[in-house]
This record gives C-alpha cells, sequence and structure tokens, in this order.
C-alpha cells in the first residue's frame, strides 16, 4: 500500500506541481478542491488507483472529515497532509481602507482552514496508531509575505503570518505523537495567482530581487515539499524552507 498524502488546492498552481511530484514519489494523493472534478486533469495524471478527489472548501469545516475519512476509507492510512490551498484578496487595498469581506475571506481560506483541517488530520493519524516515525508529517505552504510587509494586501500577511506560527504551534503539540510539521514558505512564483503582477515582478526581478535571480515555478515548491515529505528528517519539525530564490536575505 503506497503512502497516502492529502493535499488542498492540488488541482492547479503550486498544488498541482506538488500532487505530480508526490505522485512521482509513489504517493497515493487525495486532492481537496472547490471546484467540479477535473476529470481530464485526472487522467493525465496518469496513476490509476493513486488519485482522489473530493470537491469541497477547506474553509468549510464540515469538509475536513469528508476529506480525511474518504482517503482513509479508500487506502487505510494516512501519512501526509499538505495544507497548499490559499487565496489573494480579490482587490488589494490601503490598510486604511481594506474592508472585513475580504479579511474574512482571506483567513478564513488560508489561516482557519488549515488550522482546523490539521487537527482533524492529526486526531485522525493518532486513532489509526500506526507504529512508524515518523508517524505522519504536516506540510504548511505560507509565503514570503509572512514576514514581508505588503501594506496593500495586509490581510494576506497576516493569514500567512497566522501560518508560520501554526507550524511552531503544532510542531510543538505533535511532537509527542511522532508527527512532524513544516513550513515551506515560497517568494515569487509563477502561477496564475501572480498572473495579474507579473509586469510588476519582471520589473522587481529585473533590478534584483533575489540572489537566485528568477521567477520561481511550481516544481521548486514541489521539490521542497518531496524532500520534507520523504521521512528522512525524523529529527527535525518547526522548520522553515524558504523557496524563494534567497529572497528572505537581508543584503546590503
Amino acid at each position: 500500500m503506497p503512502a497516502v498524502a492529502l493535499v488542498t488546492g492540488g488541482n492547479r498552481g503550486i498544488g498541482l506541481g506538488i500532487t505530480q511530484r508526490l505522485l512521482a514519489d509513489g504517493f497515493a494523493v487525495s486532492i481537496l478542491a472547490t471546484r467540479e472534478e477535473p476529470t481530464e486533469l485526472l487522467e493525465s495524471l496518469d496513476a490509476p488507483g493513486r488519485v482522489r478527489y473530493v470537491r469541497g472548501s477547506v474553509a468549510d469545516l464540515e469538509d475536513h472529515a469528508r476529506f480525511v475519512d474518504d482517503a482513509v476509507e479508500a487506502w487505510g492510512r494516512l501519512d501526509l497532509l499538505v495544507n497548499n490551498a490559499g487565496v489573494a484578496p480579490s482587490v488589494r487595498a490601503d490598510l486604511l481602507e481594506a474592508g472585513a469581506e475580504s479579511f474574512d475571506r482571506v483567513l478564513g481560506i488560508n489561516l482557519r482552514g488549515p488550522y482546523f483541517l490539521t487537527q482533524t488530520f492529526a486526531n485522525r493519524v493518532i486513532s489509526l496508531g500506526a507504529d512508524r516515525l515518523p508517524r505522519a508529517t504536516v506540510i504548511n505552504v505560507s509565503s514570503i509575505s509572512a514576514t514581508t510587509v505588503s501594506t496593500n494586501r495586509g490581510d494576506y500577511c497576516i493569514s500567512k503570518a497566522g501560518v508560520a506560527m501554526a507550524t511552531q504551534l503544532f510542531a510543538v503539540r505533535l511532537a509527542p505523537e511522532g508527527i512532524v510539521v513544516y513550513e515551506v514558505r515560497p517568494g515569487v512564483i509563477a502561477t496564475d495567482m501572480t498572473a495579474g503582477v507579473t509586469e510588476k515582478y519582471d520589473a522587481l526581478i529585473a533590478e534584483g530581487l533575489a540572489p537566485i535571480n528568477r521567477w520561481g515555478r511550481p516544481s521548486d515548491v514541489a521539490g521542497a515539499v518531496s524532500v520534507l515529505a520523504s521521512g528522512q528528517t525524523p529529527y527535525s519539525t518547526g522548520e522553515v524552507f524558504h523557496v524563494d530564490g534567497g529572497m528572505h536575505i537581508p543584503v546590503l
């Protein structure tokens, strides 16, 4: 029986890159996403019996148990949760003008959802009682915005800073249960989420935004997830794995 991974938002962008990499690594993967089941996409993954798709939202807590239960019923085990699903604000707004509707939406999907999905996943892993170590792995995909200020999208920055803290909290709480928790922190990644600001980041990259000075790719993030999901770092937890070309390094 292959190891089993749950990937939120695993049908597009960074999430699809993660799904593809985990399948290549031999995992069975269940995807949680809000869109109708993408039959052609699932067939293109060419992994019969190793891909499932649950339509639902990470923001809807009632979907969490359904997502986890579906994987257990299909494969009988849980090894990995990748909290990847996320949204940017619909409109970038100055801190003095931003509204509560966007704030609630962004934090509901980006922070509240993964926080409580991790809770559901961890409790189910514990109840399954596997004797391997690590018993399971949780990987939170955050953003360089967890520590980098953008005053026209404060809701997004706060949501990702919260994910960073949630990683530390769950790392400490779940260590006695044999579950390790990591944060993967991407920089500027070329996806549909960044398509609307391509010109801005093209200019910043041209000016030397990061030591490895190019757009990141979903495969870059997927590679980091693959390493952390391999089980080869069982004495590490709470770690931040930057995938940003060195953008986080302070440079004079």
